[in-house]
């Protein structure tokens, strides 16, 4: 299926576990995202060679005492992904033919698409977030946004704001459709997709939105979040009749769920703002301060996944009556009648996109730097799972793709829905979707061997998974889409979007 033929099947090799348990990961001071390792010294932001502490990162909580607590846990993502993985690896998924030899031309394009664009400065790639979206069609928007704050705004006061910024910008960052678009009221151009819902939430930001305080626009809080309407959202999106966007109800919910979830002041502070977060982690008691600031990814981690929890529908997976997110069962895992969290599979796919993108402006302002970031996975979205449809590593087995067909003409008698470019489609509890995640993810930790190993990059100049999934995953895939389906440009498993999780 795709561009690419087909060859032999030969093995390849998996990547370890990431830790849970107590033992000791090194800190990086660009940016600490290496995946699965992390090496003891890294280059610091003069270029010189510097060495970093070692600092113990807790481990997850026991999976038989605390089900929850582990399933929302970063350690469980790439675990319990892994054994979808080690699955694929002997062509035993249930609803995809793996070809492992074709993960060779599965890298080799990856490499080349990092080659064209940054060869032979591989280490001027920045890290996979909501920054370079911002930042679309060369204009520098978030520089150009801080250089209009006076000199009187501080580096937390800014930190804090962009904060703000990007937890409502990556919240609203789902799945936009083939149809919707923005015209930027800066520049009149025309933007789509993810860059285009970067553009729009940036200027309703900087209209004062999301702010409580008529005096001080640039900022997110509760009380301003509580007065959003769908009506609100949609006239900021510009979405009509013509211009439509998937999920704009679910959208909308989530930013009036944030509204409560930023009532948490321990995280959030009193006046409720996500940039508050900012604060609680500089006092955490595991914040450690040498030359820089270095934080605990898990204490990140505890703040999203826990402060805003309330956030996700209450509808999906849950366990003893608590919802864990973006966790969804997977029936090629295994399956236990006293243990039934055994089958479920976590991704929390927008908390990660939140980690990555929050840590950029923290990193870049503040000069933090975080201990264990290298817990966080590939993205399992549909742009790096379209990649490995569209080379060939995965193809989905006849049974699926006709029922998946069938969805999809279905879908498409409903007005302002896709109707060209027949692909399979499926919603996102669907049992295709939920192995397809898991094994993308597990996929994105072999593409980072090779990718490093083709480009000839050892040691503290490797690649990290971040920069990967900026410069060669998630650019490619996209890529490989326009060239498939270009009238579409959409990937070649379509997930019907309710706006809270693509």
């Amino acid at each position: 299926m795709g561009l690419f033929s087909k060859k032999s099947a030969s093995s390849a090799k998996s990547n370890s576990l990431a830790r849970s348990d107590n033992s000791t990961l090194s800190v990086t001071s660009n940016g600490s995202m290496k995946s699965p390792v992390t090496p003891v010294s890294s280059k610091g932001t003069n270029g010189a060679m510097q060495q970093l502490a070692q600092i113990p990162i807790p481990r997850a909580p026991d999976p038989s005492v605390n089900p929850v607590g582990y399933l929302r846990s970063i350690h469980a993502v790439r675990e319990r992904s892994r054994i979808v993985f080690e699955q694929a690896k002997r062509n035993q998924l249930k609803h995809f033919v793996v070809d492992m030899s074709k993960l060779h031309d599965t890298s080799a394009y990856v490499i080349a698409i990092i080659k064209r664009d940054y060869a032979p400065d591989y280490a001027s790639i920045p890290p996979h977030g909501r920054w370079q979206h911002f930042d679309v069609g060369g204009r520098p928007r978030i520089d150009q946004l801080m250089a209009t704050w006076p000199s009187t705004v501080d580096q937390q006061e800014r930190t804090r704001r962009l904060i703000d910024l990007f937890v409502v910008s990556v919240l609203l960052d789902a799945g936009a459709g083939t149809k919707w678009q923005y015209k930027s009221k800066e520049s009149g151009r025309y933007y789509k997709r993810s860059e285009g819902l970067a553009v729009a939430s940036l200027e309703m930001f900087k209209s004062g939105m999301f702010s409580s305080y008529p005096s001080q626009p640039y900022r997110v809080d509760s009380a301003g979040l509580r007065r959003l309407t769908i009506d609100a959202i949609a006239k900021g999106l510009q979405v009509s009749d013509q211009n439509p966007i998937d999920g704009l109800e679910g959208r909308t919910g989530l930013l009036q769920r944030l509204a409560d979830a930023l009532e948490n002041h321990e995280f959030f502070g009193d006046d409720a703002r996500p940039g508050n977060m900012l604060d609680y982690l500089l006092a955490h008691t595991s914040t450690q301060t040498s030359s820089f600031p270095i934080v605990l990814l898990p204490t990140l981690w505890t703040v999203l996944i826990d402060g805003l929890a309330p956030v996700w529908p209450n509808t999906r997976t849950q366990i003893d009556g608590v919802p864990i997110g973006d966790a969804w069962q997977c029936s090629v895992m295994p399956s236990h009648p006293t243990h039934p969290w055994e089958n479920i599979v976590p991704f929390h796919k927008l908390t990660q996109w939140l980690c990555y993108s929050l840590m950029v402006p923290m990193q870049r302002l503040m000069g933090i730097q975080f201990a264990g970031a290298e817990l966080l996975t590939g993205l399992p979205e549909y742009r790096n799972g379209g990649l490995l449809v569209d080379t060939g590593l995965l193809t989905l087995k006849p049974e699926d793709a006709k029922r998946g067909l069938q969805n999809y003409n279905k879908n498409a008698q409903i007005k302002g829905q896709p109707s060209m470019e027949v692909v399979p489609l499926f919603t996102v509890d669907d049992d295709v979707i939920v192995e397809w995640r898991a094994v993308t993810v597990g996929f994105l930790d072999e593409l980072l061997k090779q990718v490093n190993l083709g480009l000839g990059l050892q040691g503290s100049d490797e690649l990290s998974l971040a920069q990967m999934l900026e410069a060669g995953t998630w650019k490619g895939g996209r890529e490989l889409a326009e060239v498939s389906r270009p009238n579409t440009k959409e990937p070649p498993i379509m997930i019907v979007s309710d706006g809270t999780v693509f």
